[in-house]
């Protein structure tokens, strides 16, 4: 270990420095001219024979690799930022939302037809996520766009997407948000679109339901449709553009109704009865309050807008907030909307012929998770690199109270945003994450600063534990399950509740800086872990797919604050791991896992969910364990001459069962972390 310091401390040198951006860069081993010999494949029963330093040079030479490709990567302000790939929902959407704005840019709107186009399934619809069956609301809104587009419905996709639309149940049997789009251009009745009266801004915080009962991604996409339900626009379209080939039912016999659920006594029946009656109510012409709460919604609205334009860092609110403040009267040129407009847009991605749309943008979480991987890969807390990305992060430090106050009033801000802006909803999951970046990096001349910021930081999130002993998402104690019972929930994500993965992240962090198992907050976050995990040993993973990262980010907390990992509990979750492993040494884990549980930890075998087991059993000191070799393995023969790898699945999770994505750096950050983390293990024991 000795002379590996020693090559480190004499490669990391100022010369050196000045080339990372132009020549390739080596962590210990000199620079590998020609790839080392891969083993194959079919080798990999024999892996246990391997000579320890022809493996030794196999695994140098992948995280070199990966290494010069993240280092070339890098913006010139010292982020890393990957593409957020998600379903064609939004593509189609944000083609619905220009034409509903009067501008339409056509050269984008045709690349947004070809990305339609071009991910149709062979049923003729659309899917969620990469290898999922087609899903009813997502194929509705591709046809609609089309439709909208000026796309004859004769085209032989057209009648594909809309056979397999009218086997399903036609526009009748969509989710809420492809009502809301459709009554938007009047093919859909607003009759039929639950209740949500604007009146509601007007209850008060201690209200048992109020705005701030709902998710941060639901408040900011709520409070922009409690005006627009008031209004009620429409915008008019040509009669060729409309879809009523969707129906099933011809004009006269079509339910706008809500279907109840089985049995009487069920808490989504007592709402659809209310939703009746709030329907009934708004129908009368006297409405005292009306006014007083639609200007108050829209003082809401103006309130959240963040400098650089966006609502709430997600398409959804940003193109919800545009669109009530037009139907209330404000026009194009006023100076919200165009900042507005402009946000969007840089949501887009074009490649090539090709448009689509990205959810939200990541910056801040992919930067701090990418200077881990290199921390882990060997690189010293001065680095260049790391230096400029931890003054970056830095400065991004959310100063400004948010949403969060409302149930935390009595701390200072301190948190970090997953965007490059978003004061008012900075998260847990990428201040935690930050936190880990900044403490393992030194700036020089700037550490007092940074401690300053740690500490602030390190305050805000703690603060935000909630009373259960977990961590949610951007919101504490937001776990009324209740609210998912409404009509309008149909996609059963508007609350943010602790969930395990957030929280054994936080532990990490903890455990990092010098905290133990035996420090109060710590003890009731374990209770809370305990708690809820599954019969098989596995933990539920709400942000990423599934049990492979719930467990693993659970076992690194865990083992991070210094829990026994010979605990009972501890090795039925490493065991569930080993006996997912694919018989080609990697993890998956589809989507579907969050529809149907038998699926859990079952998948095609994928870079980031087989890194994220081996980071789980690394935990557990299984170094020399067959399965992690395999892994190991895997990833060094998966790993392209580039240093990057492939991943065409989702493994990213917005809300489960319904929407996934595509982290397109998951797939080249994560396999270095975990490579670099065995290899300070494997070299201690041998």
């Amino acid at each position: 270990m000795k002379s590996i310091v020693s090559n480190y401390i004499s490669l990391f040198s100022s010369a050196l420095f000045m080339r990372l951006k132009s020549e390739s860069y080596d962590i210990g081993l000199g620079t590998i001219e020609e790839p080392y010999p891969m083993m194959p494949l079919e080798e990999e029963k024999k892996i246990v024979s391997i000579p320890t330093d022809s493996f030794r040079k196999r695994l140098n030479h992948t995280i070199n690799r990966s290494s010069n490709y993240l280092l070339k990567e890098q913006s010139e302000e010292g982020w890393w930022m990957g593409e957020l790939e998600a379903n064609t929902t939004l593509t189609s959407e944000y083609i619905m939302f220009m034409h509903y704005m009067g501008r339409v840019n056509e050269e984008k709107q045709k690349k947004a037809l070809i990305t339609l186009l071009d991910t149709q399934q062979r049923d003729g619809g659309w899917n969620i996520y990469y290898g999922g069956p087609s899903d009813l609301s997502t194929t509705i809104e591709a046809y609609f766009a089309f439709k909208l587009a000026g796309i004859s419905p004769d085209e032989s996709y057209m009648q594909k997407a809309r056979e397999f639309i009218l086997s399903k149940g036609g526009i009748t049997e969509s989710r809420v948000f492809t009502k809301i789009f459709l009554a938007l251009f009047g093919q859909y009745r607003w009759e039929g679109v639950p209740a949500m009266p604007v009146e509601m801004i007007l209850l008060p915080n201690n209200f048992y339901i109020n705005i701030y009962e709902f998710s941060s991604w639901s408040r900011s996409v709520i409070v922009p449709l409690l005006i627009i339900f008031a209004n009620k626009p429409i915008c008019k379209i040509p009669g060729t553009s409309g879809v009523d080939e969707l129906y099933c039912e011809p004009a006269e016999k079509r339910n706008y109704s809500i279907n109840k659920a089985k049995g009487e006594l069920r808490w989504k029946n007592l709402f659809i009865y209310m939703d009746s009656l709030i329907k009934i109510i708004g129908k009368s012409p006297i409405k005292p309050l009306r006014s007083i709460a639609i200007r108050k919604a829209e003082k809401w609205i103006l309130d959240h807008q963040d400098h650089t334009g966006d609502w709430g860092g997600i398409i959804p609110a940003m193109m919800n907030s545009i669109m009530a403040l037009k139907s209330i009267g404000y026009h194009d040129d006023n100076p919200i909307i165009k900042k507005g407009l402009e946000a969007i847009e840089r949501f887009g991605i074009e490649n090539g012929d090709a448009f689509s749309l990205q959810s939200c943008i990541s910056p801040a979480w992919d930067t701090s998770i990418t200077c881990n991987a290199l921390r882990d890969a060997g690189f010293p807390d001065d680095h260049p690199a790391l230096v400029k990305s931890a003054r970056w992060l830095l400065n991004k430090q959310v100063l400004r109270k948010g949403d969060w106050v409302i149930k935390n009033p009595d701390t200072e801000p301190g948190g970090w945003a997953f965007e490059f802006a978003n004061d008012f909803y900075p998260d847990n999951d990428t201040t935690a994450e930050v936190l880990r970046a900044l403490t393992r990096t030194s700036l020089p001349g700037e550490n007092e600063q940074k401690s300053l910021v740690i500490q602030r930081g390190l305050n805000w999130l703690l603060s935000m534990q909630g009373e259960d002993g977990g961590w949610g998402a951007f919101d504490v104690n937001n776990n009324k399950e209740i609210l998912n019972k409404i009509p309008f929930a149909d996609l059963e994500s508007l609350l943010d509740p602790s969930t395990c993965d957030v929280t054994g992240h936080v532990l990490w962090l903890l455990g990092e800086i010098g905290y133990d198992k035996n420090y109060a907050p710590i003890k009731t976050a374990i209770k809370f872990i305990k708690k809820r995990q599954e019969e098989d040993g596995a933990w539920y993973g709400r942000w990423g797919v599934n049990y492979i990262y719930g467990t693993f980010l659970v076992l690194c907390g865990l083992k991070s604050v210094g829990e026994d990992m010979n605990r009972g509990y501890i090795q039925k979750a490493v065991n569930w791991l080993k006996t997912h492993q694919n018989p080609d040494g990697g993890w998956g884990e589809s989507c579907h896992s969050y529809q149907d549980k038998s699926y859990r930890g079952i998948g095609v075998s994928t870079p980031s969910q087989t890194a994220w087991a081996l980071m789980g059993l690394l935990t557990a000191e299984e170094v020399h364990s067959s399965f992690v070799r395999k892994g190991v393995n895997y990833l060094i023969e998966t790993q392209n001459s580039d240093g990057t790898w492939d991943e065409d699945e989702y493994t990213g999770t917005g809300f489960p069962k319904y929407f996934y994505i595509r982290y397109h750096m998951y797939k080249n950050y994560f396999p270095l972390m975990v490579l670099g983390r065995y290899r300070i293990l494997f070299n201690k024991e041998n």
